[in-house]
């Protein structure tokens, strides 16, 4: 239990960060990315207004692209733009023949190939865009379609190295944060283990401090009887006496098996086990005008403690006898699928809710409370059945499909 409630404070840890970092990363990637595209839309809309070029002269300093209202280090304030920027234009009729083309500004780019990346994007496509690390607009003047690119292979080289950067530190520290909670988180639990540790201890010292009180109240309710005959007091002490025995029997076994101790594990013939248990419980369902069957595959084996696994059976079939409905069904199966033995026992209730389910392996609790004082149960039987599955590295799930029955499916390795 405590090395589960470590795990889940490292996952919820770990994925905490990484959600924190994957929104903080996300936020800032794609504002960088507008800000890309703002700054690239803005120089083609000076070059959409000029034909194709960058304005000269006074024009240039007039435009105000290139204004003194622009923030200080804006690359569009400076007047080394015209000079450091790459481009070329293509200009089409509207049924796509080509007019003209100008790839004076940029060596990479020869005219065949501005042709065809003009075709590329020619049509019924976006105005805006990028051909790789190209951006791009279309406009409509005097009758010609007008492309023109803008190389912004440096700005989207610098946006990939910011990503691929950020990812890695970003990962980088989420191996060290994982690190430091695997290290920490054992003084975060520290508190809880030695309390739950103590616990235990608690109830398997009390429970072996009542065995003797018990068993000599027990022994002295069996003399009384002998000198003065039965009677229902005597009857009373020697009923609850067995009572508070089983419950505390239950309660250390409960304690030692959730302690997960190595249990001697050995190869034997489930379906045999499931098939000679589902038998001792017919006379009982029997008597109390219930219906019991089983569906079992024949010839299973599995490796484990085989009366572990008898005491599992029983605990399950016990409690479906105990549950059911009046006249209820209750059936046992056992099958094989893949590498997994299921083993499932489903009876039908009079009425069962989720929350119900929640809280079915939780000790001493019990979904029929109107039926507690005939039952006779303690709430411990499901819990103990739990710690037996977990003793075997199985799974142990509640489930019911229409509110009136309940399925308990227990899952096993083969191995």
């Amino acid at each position: 239990m405590i090395r589960k409630l470590r795990v889940k404070l490292i996952l919820a840890s770990m994925l905490s960060l990484l959600l924190v970092l994957t929104i903080i990363f996300g936020v800032v990637g794609v504002l960088n990315y507008r800000k890309i595209l703002a700054d690239a839309d803005s120089i083609l809309a000076i070059l959409e207004e000029n034909d194709g070029n960058f304005p000269v002269g006074e024009h240039l300093k007039d435009d105000f692209f290139l204004s003194d209202d622009l923030p200080k280090g804006d690359r569009r304030s400076s007047p080394e733009l015209p000079y450091e920027s790459r481009y070329f234009s293509v200009f089409l009729t509207e049924d796509g023949t080509i007019v003209s083309v100008n790839t004076g500004k940029i060596a990479a780019v020869d005219t065949q190939t501005a042709i065809e990346y003009a075709q590329s994007v020619f049509g019924d496509g976006p105005s805006r865009g990028f051909v790789g690390d190209y951006r791009y607009t279309i406009y409509t003047s005097e009758h010609e379609v007008h492309i023109i690119f803008l190389d912004y292979g440096r700005e989207m080289g610098s946006f990939r190295t910011f990503l691929v950067t950020g990812a890695s530190v970003g990962l980088i520290g989420l191996l060290a944060v994982l690190l430091l909670l695997i290290v920490l988180s054992g003084r975060i639990v520290k508190p809880f283990s030695e309390n739950y540790e103590k616990q235990k201890q608690f109830i398997t010292d009390a429970g072996h401090e009542l065995k003797t009180p018990l068993t000599i109240i027990d022994a002295d309710a069996e003399v009384l009887e002998m000198d003065i005959g039965e009677n229902e007091w005597l009857h009373d002490i020697k009923s609850q006496t067995k009572r508070l025995t089983q419950l505390t029997n239950s309660l250390i076994l409960l304690s030692r098996m959730e302690e997960q101790p190595q249990v001697e594990k050995i190869e034997f013939p489930i379906s045999d086990l499931a098939e000679e248990v589902l038998e001792t419980f017919q006379a009982l369902a029997k008597t109390h005008n219930k219906m019991i069957s089983g569906q079992i595959e024949p010839m299973l084996s599995m490796t484990g403690d085989e009366k572990a696994i008898r005491q599992l059976i029983t605990i399950l079939l016990d409690n479906a006898v105990k549950y059911s409905d009046d006249r209820g069904e209750i059936e046992l199966s056992l099958k094989k699928q893949k590498n997994m033995i299921h083993l499932g026992v489903f009876n039908t209730v009079e009425s069962i809710s989720r929350e119900d389910l929640m809280h079915l392996f939780d000790r001493f609790y019990r979904a029929d409370k109107s039926h507690n004082s005939q039952t006779g149960g303690y709430g411990l039987g499901l819990s103990i059945a739990s710690a037996i599955v977990n003793t075997h590295k199985g799974k142990i799930t509640a489930s019911t499909q229409d509110g009136k029955s309940l399925l308990i499916m227990v899952t096993f390795p083969m191995s």
